[in-house]
Order: structure tokens, then C-alpha cells, then sequence
């Protein structure tokens, strides 16, 4: 049986806490449809490393904003932003209820904050990519350590583009580029946001398990396959956990086990920003993923409904 929340769900945390199945079972019960929010997702072809569920694991559930991009192509908030807005809007007007799911932390707070970006301009944008092509990620690093110190400790210093694009936020805005951020308040569409955790130890199992999986079902060779169809051009879906890492395998830096222990570290050091960014949000409601009853304690984290459906005020 199923009923309507008649607005959004999100479920959002770290990696590998059990937020794509939950986010199924919210969307059986509530008659809802699946909206990806996992930046990696986006790309076609990228299934083994990003942990995408395969089509006959989604219960018959549509999923929007899965394959949408190129792996050539850049994936950017902005671009998220719109496109994800309209469909969540289009899952409503329909009366179903859009669950949001992933982690992509900036994704989230793009979407649910309605985030106005600045504006970019080509010239200075082309400055800062000389610099990283010339000097890689230390330089830019160490320029936006003397530019703007927070964002430097905030973004992860092997995220060159990222940099980039804060540094040009900068020159553009004489601002911190914090300050382009929105504030926190009420959730776009009066979204329901739901968190999901699990204890440390436990986590670094899954994590653990998790990236042997990967390695054992395939993501070698799924980068291989990858490669001839652009991935050493795109700009970010190169730099994806795992995919980084199998790249410089093939280019010597260390063998298929270095590849494996740097994108298990590397999916440690994501999880623990995760764990932080979404634990600074007051508006999210958190649930344990290793509840034997995870959906059902989930549904008693929303508001009530009443007989109708339509959530009570």
C-alpha cells in the first residue's frame, strides 16, 4: 500500500551507508520516483565505480538524472541545479513524490537552497586552468591559499577545478568564496532531509568491502572501456574516486593493489567530509543505516500525514 508525501524527500550522507536502498523503500511507500544526486551518477558508462544500482535493481521505480552526461562532458552545480529543479517540479505536478538521493554535498545544497551562482568570465577562468595544466593542483592550491585560507582547507586539494573556480569567485568578487554560498533556511519545496549514517568502524567495513567489490567486478576494465570513448578529456569524471586511481595505474605510478588501497583511502578521507558537511545542517533528520527497520524508523522522521496523504500542517 502506498500513500503521497506530496512533497520532496531527500536522503543524504556519507557513501555506503545504505541511502539507495532506503531511498527505494521510501519510494514504494510513497508513491515516489527516484531523483539521482550523485555527481558520478551522471555519467554514462560509469556504473561499476560509482556503485550505480543496474536497472533490474530498481524495483520497476523510474530514476531520473542517471546517464545524462558524456563522460567528455563537464559535470557542474549550476547545470545540476536547473535541470534537477525541473524535474523535481515535473514528479510533483504529476503527484508523486521525488526522492532525492546521493551524496554530492554542494549538489545538495544547490538544489535545496536554490543557490544563485556568480557569474564566470572566460578570461580569468583560462588564467587559473594555465596555472593548474602548468603547475597542477599544488599551484593552484597554494594560490588559493593566499587568496581565500578557508576555501583552501574546505576543498579537497587534489580537486583542481573545483580551486579553480573558487579562485575566479574570488578575483570576480573580492568576496571569500564562502561568501557566494547560500544561507540555510527553509528547504526548496519544503523538502524532508534525511540523513543517513552508520558507527565509524562499521562504516570503514562497508567502505572496505565495497572497494574490493569494485575491483573484483570490474572497474579495471570499465575504465579501460571508458578511456576509448574520452575519459582521459573530461575534466571531472576523471577525477572520480576509483577512476583516478585505475588511471594512474595505467600510467606506472603504482600497481593494480596501490590503485585499490588509494581509492579505499581516498573514499575514507571523502566519507569523513561527507560526515561533517551533512552533520552542519540542523534541517536533517538522522536515521542509523544499520536499523533492521531502517524505512519504517525513516517514516516516523516525517511529518505526520493525514488520511488523505497530504502531509499534515
Amino acid at each position: 500500500m502506498t500513500s503521497r508525501l506530496w512533497r520532496p524527500i531527500a536522503v543524504v550522507g556519507p557513501t555506503a551507508t545504505g541511502k539507495s536502498e532506503l531511498a527505494l523503500d521510501l519510494a514504494q511507500r510513497l508513491d515516489g520516483e527516484i531523483v539521482n544526486i550523485d555527481a558520478m551518477q551522471l555519467y554514462r558508462g560509469m556504473d561499476v565505480g560509482t556503485a550505480k544500482l543496474p536497472p533490474e535493481q530498481r524495483r520497476g521505480i523510474p530514476h531520473h538524472l542517471l546517464d545524462v552526461l558524456d563522460v567528455t562532458e563537464t559535470a557542474t552545480v549550476a547545470a545540476y541545479q536547473s535541470t534537477a529543479s525541473a524535474v523535481v517540479t515535473d514528479i510533483m505536478a504529476r503527484g508523486r513524490t521525488p526522492v532525492i538521493v546521493g551524496g554530492s554535498m554542494m549538489y545538495v545544497q544547490a538544489l535545496l537552497d536554490k543557490w544563485d551562482f556568480p557569474a564566470t568570465d572566460p578570461e580569468v577562468r583560462a588564467r587559473w586552468e594555465a596555472v593548474l595544466a602548468e603547475g597542477g593542483v599544488a599551484a593552484v592550491h597554494a594560490a588559493l591559499r593566499r587568496a581565500d585560507p578557508v576555501a583552501a582547507d574546505t576543498i579537497l586539494p587534489t580537486d583542481g577545478r573545483r580551486m579553480v573556480r573558487a579562485l575566479e569567485v574570488v578575483e570576480l568578487t573580492g568576496q571569500p568564496f564562502a561568501a557566494s554560498a547560500p544561507t540555510i533556511g527553509a528547504p526548496r519545496w519544503d523538502t524532508v532531509i534525511l540523513g543517513v549514517d552508520r558507527e565509524t568502524a562499521a562504516l570503514d567495513a562497508r567502505i572496505e568491502a565495497r572497494t574490493a567489490l569494485m575491483f573484483d567486478s570490474g572497474l579495471v576494465e570499465e575504465v579501460r572501456g571508458l578511456i576509448e570513448v574520452g575519459l582521459r578529456e573530461g575534466q571531472t569524471a576523471q577525477r572520480a574516486i576509483g577512476y583516478a586511481q585505475v588511471l594512474a595505474h595505467f600510467d606506472g605510478e603504482y600497481d593494480l593493489a596501490g590503485a585499490r588501497e588509494r581509492t579505499l583511502i581516498g573514499t575514507r578521507r571523502y566519507v569523513r567530509r561527507q560526515r561533517s558537511w551533512f552533520r552542519r545542517d540542523p534541517r536533517v533528520r538522522w536515521v542509523d543505516g544499520a536499523d533492521p527497520d531502517l524505512a519504517a524508523t525513516a517514516l516516523t522522521r516525517l511529518s505526520p500525514i493525514d488520511q488523505t496523504g497530504r502531509t499534515a500542517q
